[in-house]
C-alpha cells in the first residue's frame, strides 16, 4: 500500500490524506491504528472500560467575543445562532487540527474515526412530559460555523416536531415489543458484534452511543453543567455539558474591575484514545477558538489526518 502523504485542495483548504485501503481489522465507522504506542494498545486491556478510564476537568470562558459575535451573527440572518453553535464549530475545528480527540476503543482496540458526529440528546418541546429523542449531525473538518449552524439547524428542525419520529425513536419502540428476557439477549448480542466485528452501518447511524463526541446544555435548564459519565455500550470517548451563562468579576491589568460574561463546561473523556499532553493541547485550542469565534468563519488552512 502506498503511504506517500497527498495534500488534496478543497476550496483554499489543504487537506492532508494518504491514499488507503480498507484493512482486516478496520470497522465500517473508522480503522484500525496500527502505529500507536505500545501503552496506548496495551491500556484498553487494562483499563477495559469507559467507566474505568473517566478524566473529568472543568473550564470557565470568556463569552464576551461571542456574545458580540453572535449579535452580529443574528444581525446578518442568523437568528437561531446560540453557543451551542460556537462549541460545536470549536470542537470541529479542533479535530481538523488535533484528530486523535476523534479516535475510539472497540473491541479494545484503538481506532480513528471516519468521520465527526456530534450526537444531542433534546426535547421536542421544553415541558415536562415531552419526550425526548436523540438527534446525530455529520459534520466535516472544513466546516465553518455558519456550515455548523445550519447542517445542526437542519437536524434539529426534521426531528423536533411533535409528529415526526426520528430512527432513534422507531428503532427504541421496535425494542420495546421484545419481552425482557429476549432485550437483554438483543443487547448482549449487540455487544458481541460491536466488540468484535462492528453493529450493522444502518444501527450506527441512529446509535446514540456510537459517536465522536456528545453535547448537553444545561444551560437552556438555567443550571451548572454536570459531568455526564461515559457509556460503556458504544465508543463514544468525549461528553461536554455546558451551564447557564453567568456574570463574573475580572480584574484588569490595570487594577481596574469589570464584571464579563462567562460559562462553566465540564468534560467528561476516555483517557486512552490519546495521552494527556494531547488532550491538553487540543482543549486548549478549543478554547481558543470558542474565545475568538470570528476564526471559525474561515475554514482551516490545513486539515490533519490521523496516523496510521
Amino acid at each position: 500500500m502506498n503511504n506517500t502523504a497527498t495534500e488534496i485542495k478543497k476550496g483554499n483548504t489543504e487537506v492532508q490524506k494518504k491514499p488507503r485501503k480498507r484493512r482486516f481489522g478496520d470497522r465500517p465507522d473508522g480503522r484500525r491504528l496500527r502505529t500507536i504506542s505500545p501503552m496506548a494498545m496495551v491500556s484498553p486491556f487494562i483499563m477495559k472500560t469507559r467507566n474505568d478510564t473517566q478524566n473529568l476537568f472543568t473550564e470557565t470562558i470568556d463569552i464576551t467575543a461571542c456574545e458580540k459575535f453572535l449579535r452580529e451573527q443574528k444581525a446578518a440572518g442568523n437568528i437561531n445562532m446560540g453557543m451551542l453553535h460556537i462549541f460545536l464549530a470549536a470542537y470541529v475545528r479542533t479535530v481538523s487540527q488535533r484528530p486523535a480527540i476523534n479516535r475510539f476503543i472497540a473491541g479494545q482496540r484503538v481506532f480513528a474515526r471516519n468521520n465527526i458526529e456530534v450526537v444531542m440528546t433534546v426535547k421536542k418541546e421544553l415541558s415536562l412530559d415531552s419526550p425526548d429523542t436523540v438527534v446525530k449531525c455529520y459534520f466535516e473538518p472544513t466546516d465553518t460555523v455558519v456550515d455548523v449552524y445550519k447542517k445542526f439547524n437542519k437536524v434539529i428542525e426534521e426531528n423536533t416536531n411533535l409528529e415526526s419520529n426520528s430512527d432513534f425513536d422507531k428503532t427504541a419502540k421496535v425494542l420495546t415489543y421484545l419481552p425482557r428476557f429476549l432485550l437483554r439477549f438483543a443487547v448482549r448480542v449487540l455487544e458481541f458484534l460491536d466488540y468484535y466485528f462492528s453493529l450493522p452501518k444502518f444501527l450506527l447511524r441512529v446509535s446514540p452511543f456510537h459517536g465522536s463526541f456528545i453535547i448537553t446544555s444545561m444551560g437552556s435548564l438555567g443550571i451548572p453543567p454536570i459531568y455526564h459519565h461515559l457509556y460503556n455500550f458504544g465508543n463514544l470517548p468525549i461528553f461536554l455539558s455546558y451551564g447557564a451563562k453567568r456574570k463574573e468579576t475580572h480584574v484588569k491589568d490595570d487594577g481596574t474591575v469589570e464584571i464579563r460574561p462567562v460559562m462553566d463546561i465540564t468534560v467528561v473523556t476516555d483517557e486512552r484514545i490519546c495521552d494527556g499532553f494531547y488532550y491538553a493541547g487540543a482543549f486548549k485550542m478549543m478554547r481558543r477558538f470558542i474565545k475568538n469565534p470570528y476564526v471559525l468563519l474561515d475554514p482551516p488552512e490545513k486539515v490533519i489526518e490521523d496516523i496510521d
